[in-house]
């Protein structure tokens, strides 16, 4: 088996600013298409830095920070739609001379995907979202005004504590705003330094990382989605993630696509054999 390469950093400019990616993989050898990664909220392409590692030993990977997240600069409009961030998706592949590429988004960036298969799906071969969401319209509604409030530091510094709770919190319920058994996560609280990470990509991107929530809870997914044709797609959802109760409804909505839930003892070997199996066939 080929050796894990090393996953490295790196800015492009857009016209909004500098934009933060992860790459990794060789892109002058192998006959693979480069595979675009796009990234949950509220963090960054750091969190899926594992995945990208592992997929490089056959092919380029590159994930960006999307506009407003990790180190990459903010939206140049104020609330900006999914339509907006996957137009940036396609900035980047041009400026990064990528004419075609595989995808795979999570969360936030499956949502993008739906718009990029709309808009521009000769960009793509073949796509993997990775537990997207059906927000029934009440839910939405709730999401809206509730899960991504817009904040600010301010003088008592009161911006670290809602951070550590927003994270926190989003790891024993979902919505996490919910706190009621009912809504109670069966999952383990993840390890103080995993949740100090994802804490420090939320304060770095503490006054826009409300955009790319919003945008998503304001998408008409079910009917978008519904209108994706003619394109090799894998839905993927994790037994640990919420969300998985939508993969399901979201494979139906579009015939011929595949289906797969990666169990918990499953875990990232099983979420990189899926990919490479989808991808590689």
């Amino acid at each position: 088996m080929a050796t894990t390469p090393d996953v490295d950093r790196a800015f492009i400019r857009l016209a909004e600013g500098l934009v933060h990616y992860r790459h990794a993989g060789d892109r002058s050898t192998g006959e693979a298409l480069p595979l675009y990664m796009v990234h949950a909220g509220p963090g960054s392409s750091a969190g899926i830095a594992p995945l990208v590692a592992e997929l490089a030993r056959t092919r380029f990977v590159v994930a960006p920070d999307t506009l407003g997240n990790g180190d990459s600069a903010g939206p140049a409009v104020k609330n900006p739609d999914l339509t907006y961030y996957a137009d940036s998706v396609l900035r980047v592949m041009d400026a990064l001379k990528i004419d075609k590429a595989d995808y795979f988004g999570t969360h936030t960036g499956a949502h993008i995907g739906v718009e990029l298969l709309l808009s521009r799906p000769d960009r793509f071969r073949k796509v993997i979202f990775d537990g997207i969401g059906i927000f029934p319209d009440d839910l939405k509604k709730q999401m809206l005004e509730n899960y991504a409030p817009e904040v600010a530091p301010d003088d008592f510094g009161r911006q670290f504590v809602w951070a550590w709770h927003f994270v926190r919190d989003q790891s024993l319920h979902f919505p996490y705003f919910l706190r009621d058994p009912q809504h109670r996560l069966q999952n383990s609280m993840p390890p103080a330094e995993a949740l100090h990470r994802s804490v420090t990509e939320v304060l770095k991107a503490l006054t826009t990382y409300h955009n790319g929530y919003r945008a998503v809870f304001r998408h008409d997914t079910k009917g978008r989605l519904a209108q994706v044709k003619n394109m090799p797609l894998m839905f993927m959802a994790s037994e640990p993630d919420p969300l998985n109760i939508y993969l399901d409804e979201a494979a139906g909505l579009v015939p011929g696509s595949k289906k797969v839930l990666i169990t918990r003892a499953q875990g990232l070997a099983g979420r990189v054999k899926a990919m490479q199996e989808f991808y590689d066939a």
